[in-house]
């Protein structure tokens, strides 16, 4: 089964390959640039012949997310999001069709999971502050969980707009604004002729082509333990994102409550650690992760095991891995990848 309309081919497996120095030979080199945009890391690794067009590419990357941070912040005044949030509820709001297309496929992801990604867990989620370590009293819990509800978000496809249907309702696009991201910026990339690069903002990336020969080695991090690793994994022309409850988290009476909300309890799901999506596109991978760390580990990779050319990785409370079938297909040495 496809995915929206999407397939993919699977990925070839690889020995896991050792990180290198940035090289700068005669005949072309590595490049790379780091910036703090969206409220995360945003990393832009190419290969170019050329230093000034690897510099302008890498420069065009950086615009892009800007842009779209600027449209879709929730906490820019002056953002399309913003806008939606402060109108929408006593009127239908126009939208770009840039929004539009992404309420259309948010929309979409609510259908499939019959509602555990929804856009409107905002009504809750803008309730709790993680760097004060506070959260919502029950009464203000049960207000916030009145107003989630995607099938009231009135989405006019003829005059493309939004209205929601429910009082204190808001929305959020972090389920999957940093992957719509990396597959603009990827796109971007190779528009100007890049045919190996990386793009990361956050837990989500995107590799383009190959690493000259090999694959991109792409850790997933050790939920519990700073600076380990559960599983590397080889990717080329892949979207991988994971979302993990280690990334904004307080704990209150011995419960870990972090930024990742079922939208049905309004609170954090405790049965996963994190969770790791390999997917044609990083819009797809990120609204997955969300997805399936609320649907738990049996249910949400039942799921992906119905999609064409998604996988994913599991560490569920205990901290045991679990893996799809297409990670566990094929040779040993592809599950030894996987595994390391």
């Amino acid at each position: 089964m496809s995915f929206f309309g999407l397939t993919f081919g699977r990925r070839a497996a690889a020995q896991n390959a050792p990180r290198v120095a940035v090289s700068r030979p005669v005949a072309g080199g590595w490049y790379a640039r780091e910036e703090a945009i969206m409220g995360t890391a945003i990393r832009v690794e190419l290969w170019d012949e050329d230093e000034r067009d690897a510099q302008c590419a890498i420069t065009a990357v950086m615009d892009e997310m800007h842009r779209i941070d600027h449209a879709m912040s929730p906490h820019k005044p002056a953002s399309e999001l913003s806008r939606i949030n402060r109108d929408a509820g006593t009127e239908a709001v126009p939208l770009s069709a840039e929004m539009f297309r992404l309420l259309e496929r948010a929309l979409e992801f609510s259908r499939f999971s019959d509602g555990a990604f929804d856009i409107s867990f905002a009504s809750v989620g803008n309730l709790y502050d993680y760097r004060a370590g506070t959260g919502p009293s029950p009464e203000a819990l049960a207000r916030g969980r009145a107003a989630i509800g995607w099938q009231h978000l009135a989405l006019d496809p003829v005059a493309r707009t939004l209205r929601f249907g429910r009082e204190g309702m808001r929305i959020d696009l972090g389920g999957f604004a940093k992957g719509h991201a990396v597959d603009n910026a990827v796109a971007i990339l190779a528009e100007l002729g890049i045919r190996h690069a990386i793009v990361t903002a956050g837990g989500d990336s995107r590799v383009l082509g190959d690493r000259r020969g090999r694959p991109w080695s792409v850790a997933i991090r050790d939920p519990r333990r700073e600076g380990g690793v559960v599983a590397v994994l080889p990717l080329e022309d892949t979207a991988i994102s994971t979302s993990g409850d280690y990334e904004r988290y307080f704990e209150r009476d011995g419960v870990r409550c972090h930024h990742l909300i079922d939208p049905r309890t309004g609170r954090s799901p405790d049965a996963v650690r994190s969770v790791t999506i390999l997917a044609p596109d990083g819009l797809t991978a990120e609204g997955l992760s969300k997805t399936v760390f609320v649907l738990g580990t049996q249910r949400g990779i039942e799921l992906i095991e119905t999609l064409d050319g998604v996988d994913a990785v599991v560490v569920d409370a205990q901290g045991a891995l679990h893996y799809s079938a297409g990670l566990l297909s094929g040779d040993s040495q592809r599950i030894e990848t996987a595994r390391q």
